[in-house]
């Protein structure tokens, strides 16, 4: 079976992390697709966010009914610092025999060096980087060479790992983030459009971001 993991704070879930997920599920041929929210990112240490529960409620209502998606408490249950290798180390404990794609933005890639034994990170799956699709008529998908091209502060060895063991996966452009979510609840603005509608009645029941 072939197994994507998508981690993140997710706070809150949107629109655009809905439609990563299912462009990197049609593009990999994925059988499932799993949203893993982290307790604390290493490199976001410090970051005020909302409780767990509260995120873990959010994605699940995010995912709703799609057979295609799942939603694991992993790191939440962890808790601590969420280190991607030990996440990955439990997917591959519990799925030994599939096929593990792990969904990253091309952010990632410039701190990537600083994460937890990144080597290991990818031995444990294919890091796959959701990365802009390119307008009609503007050329051919770019490698992941390509992409490591336009990053700097990577190490030569892990640029080498990136090329054999990363994947572009092209998604459309959703200009929408978590933290204009969560400026527009602060200032009484709507967020019809930006998340499901599960998750925006689940911020105004709960008083979140306020």
């Amino acid at each position: 079976m072939r197994l994507g993991i998508f981690g993140g704070t997710f706070d809150p879930p949107h629109v655009g992390h809905l439609l990563a997920a299912s462009d990197a599920i049609e593009h990999l041929g994925l059988d499932r697709l799993i949203f893993v929210p982290a307790a604390t990112q290493p490199l976001k240490a410090g970051r005020p966010a909302v409780a767990g529960s509260d995120r873990l409620a959010m994605v699940r209502l995010t995912a709703g009914d799609d057979r295609r998606l799942d939603v694991d408490s992993v790191e939440l249950d962890r808790e601590g610092l969420s280190y991607t290798v030990d996440t990955l180390t439990e997917f591959g404990r519990r799925f030994p025999s599939d096929e593990r794609f792990f969904l990253v933005g091309t952010d990632v890639l410039s701190s990537f060096a600083k994460w937890r034994e990144p080597h290991t990170v990818l031995e444990l799956a294919t890091l796959a980087v959701v990365t802009r699709r390119p307008e009609s008529g503007c050329g051919e998908e770019r490698s992941m060479a390509r992409e490591l091209d336009d990053v700097r502060g990577v190490p030569a060895a892990l640029r080498e790992a990136l090329v054999r063991r990363a994947l572009p996966v092209p998604t459309r452009r959703i200009d929408v983030s978590s933290t204009e979510i969560r400026d527009r609840v602060q200032q009484g603005r709507s967020i019809h459009g930006f998340v499901t509608d599960g998750v925006a009645e689940y911020i105004r029941a709960r008083g979140l971001y306020r």
